[in-house]
């Protein structure tokens, strides 16, 4: 039918985007192998990572951590985000699948392989503070953005957002990995992430990079122009689930009626879209 071919292809375009040239491979090493993992097949942390909301979710943490500026000098400095951005997305999907869905053995290896480059990033910012990429406390910052983003955008976007209980075992779940890789501290509970965040805001920012980095990927992403539209919709709503002194921060308009009616319709839908499109097959 036509219908379940234009499902086909759109989604193979987006797993091809997201996931990368071996995206196949790993998909089925990740799913396919026997062996205990670290996450039930009923844990939010898979209800979560799994989900077509992880697309706003994830433009979201990166406009959020940012706004540190020790992170976002090793960012400009080192990830190469401008020069290889699918390169960048593609593996940081990947940890993420690997990490929430593979073998245990196989989660290790990916938390070792970063651990590893994390080892090796060290660095000068603008303001003359040393950075170090695993240094404890800027992991746990890169863990309390992206958790507090991720949850965020799936409760609002999500096929099936989680209770209070859930809510709280999704950040027990993701501290798992952010300790893995080093973090201090890592929040277990809801309220205690959000009590974290505040905790961090002294040290947040927008630096002239931030600032780069949020106009590279809310206004000249590296996509086709026919693309840009919906690729617009997803990150608008990124937008909207900021708090509102980080979008004070980065110089980002704050429209409530218009956020509150047409553009979070228009992150339903898009959501929507990516969740038919990347089904797999009946």
């Amino acid at each position: 039918m036509l219908v379940d071919t234009v499902r086909t292809r759109l989604g193979s375009a987006l797993f091809s985007r997201v996931a990368g040239p071996e995206g196949p491979v790993n998909r089925a090493r990740i799913h396919d192998t026997p062996g205990p993992r670290w996450f039930a097949p009923d844990s939010p942390v898979r209800t979560v990572h799994g989900d077509a909301s992880m697309f706003i979710g994830g433009i979201a943490a990166l406009l959020l951590q940012s706004l540190h500026p020790l992170a976002m000098a090793a960012v400009a400095g080192h990830s190469g985000y401008k020069g290889d951005p699918w390169g960048r997305l593609q593996r940081t999907s990947t940890f993420l699948a690997v990490t929430t869905f593979g073998t245990e053995e196989h989660a290790q290896h990916a938390v070792d392989g970063v651990r590893a480059v994390h080892a090796r990033i060290r660095g000068t910012a603008p303001d003359g503070r040393p950075y170090r990429a695993d240094d404890p406390h800027l992991l746990t910052w890169v863990y309390t953005a992206e958790a507090y983003c991720f949850l965020g955008a799936h409760q609002r976007f999500g096929a099936h957002p989680l209770d209070e209980e859930g809510s709280n075992r999704y950040v027990a779940e993701a501290a798992r990995v952010a300790r893995a890789l080093g973090a201090e501290d890592a929040p277990t509970d809801l309220p205690a992430l959000r009590r974290r965040l505040t905790a961090y805001r002294p040290e947040l920012h927008a630096t002239p990079a931030a600032c780069e980095a949020a106009r590279f990927l809310l206004l000249t992403p590296p996509l086709p122009w026919v693309a840009r539209p919906a690729y617009g919709v997803l990150a608008a709503n990124a937008v909207g689930l900021l708090p509102r002194w980080a979008r004070r921060e980065l110089l980002l308009p704050h429209v409530p009626v218009v956020e509150d009616t047409f553009v979070r319709l228009g992150g339903h839908g898009m959501t929507r879209a990516i969740r038919w499109a990347m089904r797999p097959p009946a």
